[in-house]
């Protein structure tokens, strides 16, 4: 098999794990498309690998950005601190393990609501707090993955080029 076709479904491969890693936030997702798209420019040494990496890299920067950005400033103005969503992280990654599908989610959500419950000791504030968390992960959540989607079609219209001009 040709060195140039082994790399580029290696590197198809990572940049479908970096998407579904966006999803599933156990995985960098944006980094490993980032990593994936440097791998591939590197190893295929052309002018599309490279232009494919320029705008593969801008929209995986921006997407994980806009995500940190948005996610954060909302966090902020309510004042939901960092230690809530690391322990509804927590929780979702444990609910994973213990209820197939959606215990992600479940366990995010339950997480953060007890979380917030613990610190504010109020069931209506704690609810409160924890909707517009989950929302404004959520908005990030949705930007980040759009624009790896992106990324992604960045690296197949590179791919398309770099085989049609060999």
């Amino acid at each position: 098999m040709e060195t140039d076709l082994i790399i580029t479904v290696v590197a198809g491969l990572l940049i479908a794990v970096g998407v579904a890693g966006i999803v599933v936030p156990v995985l960098p997702g944006s980094i490993l498309i980032l990593l994936s798209f440097l791998g591939w420019a590197i190893g295929v040494s052309s002018g599309a690998g490279w232009w494919s990496f320029a705008f593969g890299a801008l929209f995986a920067l921006t997407g994980l950005s806009a995500s940190w950005v948005l996610t954060g400033r909302k966090l902020k103005q309510r004042q939901i601190p960092n230690r809530s969503v690391l322990i509804g992280l927590a929780a979702g990654i444990a609910g994973m393990f213990f209820i197939p599908v959606v215990g992600l989610i479940v366990g995010f959500a339950g997480g953060l609501l007890l979380s917030e419950f613990a610190r504010q000791r109020s069931l209506p504030a704690a609810a409160s707090s924890s909707w517009a968390a989950l929302k404004a992960t959520g908005l990030g959540l949705l930007v980040e993955l759009g624009l790896a989607l992106a990324a992604g079609t960045a690296w197949i219209i590179g791919v398309w080029i770099h085989f049609a001009t060999r």
